[in-house]
């Protein structure tokens, strides 16, 4: 596996997002001995790179990957977010980032992540009640004393960016990028290249849309998220998959999976993106890790570089009001 290196930290080019092995993704099928397995086969093949957070079940992500990586912490790479969850409102899912919550935070995750440090600690999502300066101000002094190391943001503003970055140097940003989500390309990118800050893109594979496995919304649990995500439903689900089958088109001829393209073709746009797809099953992880060693060719870049936008907004309204833009 690839390193690369995101800010100053050194990581696997794919790493492993563990939030479906307990949220938000047909949890009846929830299995964490599979679970711990799959992270365990993941660092067998030279995955580093682990990221998980506190709103995760919540809190059960964190237990179950603290299970997987006892003895076995020097190997790891560990990623944690905090913010969504007011630990001053009695557990209340609500933004909070106020330095009060932000303590009691990380003393909750590094108890149940079964470690004394965590490498890199995002604010989940920015909390306009909190200024930024504030709590990156905090974060600093987490890192002083050594409790984490390293500082992150996911789905914040340039503008956020900037501010946060003045305070004390960011190290990666997390939002979501894929071959449906371009998004952070026109100015997200640059401006992290700017800084020197890293990228980590969560959901490369589209919420497993760009998989190729997913045929019909029928196949989604009734409690899996995905139900009510605008790009699964109605007519716009019909249309993404036309997506798909581009990606199928471009996997046949490479002799790979269409997880692996859409993998491959996030790697091929810069030596600063890290991203991190997610599963709870052995088999899949050592699919995607496979995609470290697919080159496409210019003219299949070029296709996919112009496939047609996903249709539909890539969270449902209420969950996008939490999107710092």
């Amino acid at each position: 596996m690839k390193h690369i290196k995101i800010g100053g930290l050194d990581v696997s080019r794919i790493g492993l997002g563990a939030m479906s092995m307990s949220a938000f993704y047909n949890l009846a099928e929830r299995n964490d001995d599979e679970s711990i397995r799959t992270i365990h086969r993941a660092i067998e093949l030279g995955v580093t790179h682990i990221d998980t957070a506190e709103v995760y079940g919540p809190y059960t992500n964190e237990v179950l990957v603290g299970r997987a990586i006892k003895g076995r912490r020097n190997q790891v790479v560990l990623a944690s977010k905090f913010g969504l969850l007011s630990h001053t409102s009695s557990g209340s899912r609500i933004t909070d980032s106020s330095p009060a919550n932000i303590r009691m935070a990380i003393e909750g995750s590094l108890k149940r992540l079964g470690t004394d440090y965590i490498d890199l600690y995002y604010q989940h999502r920015v909390d306009l009640q909190t200024p930024i300066e504030d709590t990156i101000g905090l974060l600093a002094e987490l890192v002083a004393e050594g409790k984490i190391r390293y500082i992150g943001l996911s789905e914040a503003s340039p503008d956020t960016i900037r501010r946060a970055h003045a305070v004390h140097p960011l190290t990666a940003l997390q939002t979501e990028y894929s071959l449906w989500s371009r998004d952070p390309e026109d100015v997200l990118l640059p401006l992290l290249r700017e800084l020197g800050i890293g990228f980590v893109p969560y959901s490369p594979l589209g919420h497993g849309f760009l998989t190729g496995e997913i045929s019909s919304p029928d196949q989604l649990a009734d409690d899996d998220w995905r139900k009510t995500n605008p790009r699964f439903t109605g007519e716009n689900f019909q249309r993404n998959l036309r997506i798909v089958d581009e990606v199928k088109a471009v996997a046949s001829e490479s002799d790979a999976t269409p997880a692996q393209v859409a993998l491959a073709w996030l790697l091929a746009q810069g030596d600063d993106i890290a991203p991190i797809p997610g599963t709870k099953r052995v088999a899949r992880v050592e699919e995607n890790i496979a995609a470290d060693q697919l080159e496409l060719s210019i003219d299949q870049l070029e296709r996919l570089n112009n496939l047609t936008p996903a249709f539909g907004e890539r969270h449902e309204e209420g969950a996008m009001k939490f999107i710092d833009r």
